[in-house]
């Protein structure tokens, strides 16, 4: 099957981003066990759009988390340059990950969308609410295991993966942010879905 241009763009933008992102990243572990995630991610990507064509929104959509996650490997999430956010809305940390995490929800919305081109579910409450919770379970899982990280690595690169900056409501923040990506992919495909 031949690569579509949303195909083309994605795979494409995402392999020269990683090739610049490898380039002297700040911490070689950090960037290691923050980019297999989303090295994974990918492939699943590639993975099942041999067998469903995603639409260009969703490619779209799953590239802000897979742009985002590859450049807060580089630099560690709690150092990527996002200083002007912290001064324009006068917070204390540097909320990059909370924008990442956002973008974590935007998968709700190619996970609606093989649920409805499938046939897979015959409940509009099943088409939302599955994608919203398997956000908010993939969310917790991830929380688990940066932690499990953060337990068993070096010390420096635990905190650099954890990430959390003294926050200790992180993991619960985190998931929030998932969440509300989630409900606003979810606001986007039912708009879509009613414009069809």
């Amino acid at each position: 099957m031949k690569a579509t241009r949303p195909q083309t763009l994605f795979f494409g933008t995402y392999l020269i981003l990683f090739a610049i992102c490898a380039i002297g990243p700040h911490e070689r572990t950090v960037w290691f066990v923050e980019n297999l995630p989303i090295v994974l991610l990918v492939g699943a990507i590639a993975l099942i759009g041999r067998h469903h064509n995603f639409s260009p929104l969703s490619y779209g959509l799953m590239f802000f988390l897979v742009a985002l996650h590859t450049i807060g490997g580089h630099y560690t999430f709690e150092l990527v340059p996002f200083d002007w956010v912290t001064e324009t809305f006068g917070f204390e940390r540097n909320h990059y990950d909370r924008v990442a995490h956002f973008t974590v929800g935007f998968y709700a919305f190619p996970i609606a969308e093989i649920l409805r081109r499938r046939n897979l579910v015959n409940s509009s409450w099943l088409l939302y609410l599955f994608p919203l919770f398997s956000m908010i379970s993939l969310a917790a899982a991830y929380e688990l295991f940066e932690w499990q990280y953060a337990l068993l690595a070096d010390p420096s690169a635990g905190a650099a993966v954890l990430g959390s900056q003294g926050d200790v409501w992180d993991a619960q923040q985190d998931i929030l942010c998932d969440t509300l990506g989630a409900i606003f992919a979810l606001a986007i495909f039912a708009r879509s879905r009613d414009s069809q």
